[in-house]
């Protein structure tokens, strides 16, 4: 099968390549899936389970990509809950080879029916933007309706999932982003923008939630708004920071088949859209995943398109 694959970790997304690979076959409780579309993330060249297992032994070259869409072509002794020919959508384990594939081995338990009506390449674009968002903010924010979120990188593609998550809860959302960011945050539901390099954060007054996806300076400045009893939640590592009577969290997103669920039922109603930037090919997935220019809402790569 053809794959994206990446060997050295200083050249990150320089140094993918498109090769042969032998096509997964299924463990236990595993099902290959005919991989439709792939989501990437940038920052992934920067984890170490792209480039070690989980006792810290090489397993480079590592296939790339953790978010698909597709169809399961075979299932491994012992699996439930999915069929073959079914279409599916979900998030690989971050150690195993990833989704820049024609094909992928994946647990069962990490992936959840895509309907029919709902198109391949807008299903791999909600897994880790869609789940990070929804247990960034029910889960770990506890977010209840009335309170006020400040959501950071508002027009990103976690960034757009907080927003319309957070006003669907009943929240009130205040975006944040670049100049150039504002009518795309503001499209997304935010009922405030802050440009981080002209206007004043604190000027946006007590907030009972920060959904910070930047870290450093702006997470430390956004603590210190915080009201009593609010939540910092980050997803750039240990907190920095923390809020004079309120909670610090940091998290890392996991597969969960009843948030799938959740996520792509409010996309067939219409009450959560996706940001979907560049779509390419996997032919052209090497170039399209080394952008020249800013990366805007989430890369999707195509692999049969």
């Amino acid at each position: 099968m053809k794959a994206i694959v990446v060997t050295d970790q200083a050249a990150g997304t320089a140094g993918m390549t498109l090769v042969e690979r032998p096509e997964p076959s299924a463990a236990l409780n595993d099902v290959v899936v005919q991989v439709h579309a792939s989501g990437f993330v940038p920052t992934e060249m920067e984890w170490p389970s792209t480039w070690t297992d989980r006792v810290d032994r090489d397993r480079t070259p590592s296939i790339p990509g953790h978010e698909l869409a597709g169809v399961v072509t075979a299932l491994g002794y012992g699996t439930t809950g999915l069929s073959i020919g079914q279409r599916v959508f979900g998030l690989t384990d971050w150690h195993r080879d990833g989704t820049l594939a024609e094909s992928v081995a994946v647990e069962a338990r990490n992936l959840a029916p895509l309907p029919g009506d709902v198109d391949f390449t807008v299903g791999a674009s909600l897994p880790i933007s869609g789940l990070t968002a929804w247990q960034g903010l029910f889960e770990h924010g506890r977010l209840q309706a009335g309170q006020r979120v400040l959501a950071h990188g508002a027009a990103g593609a976690v960034g757009t999932m907080v927003t319309q998550l957070a006003r669907e809860a009943g929240a009130y959302v205040i975006g944040t982003g670049r100049a150039a960011d504002r009518q795309k945050a503001l499209d997304f539901g935010a009922m405030e923008f802050v440009d981080l390099d002209n206007d004043a954060l604190e000027d946006v007054g007590g907030v009972d939630l920060v959904f910070d996806v930047i870290g450093g300076d702006i997470q430390t400045r956004s603590a210190a708004l915080i009201r009593a009893g609010g939540t910092l939640v980050t997803v750039v590592g240990p907190p920095e920071a923390r809020p004079a009577n309120g909670l610090a969290i940091d998290f890392v997103v996991e597969a969960d088949r009843t948030q799938l669920r959740e996520i792509v039922h409010r996309v067939r109603d219409g009450r959560l859209r996706t940001n979907i930037g560049t779509i390419a090919t996997l032919d052209d997935a090497v170039a399209a995943l080394n952008p020249t220019g800013r990366i805007k809402g989430k890369t999707i790569i195509n692999v049969r398109p």
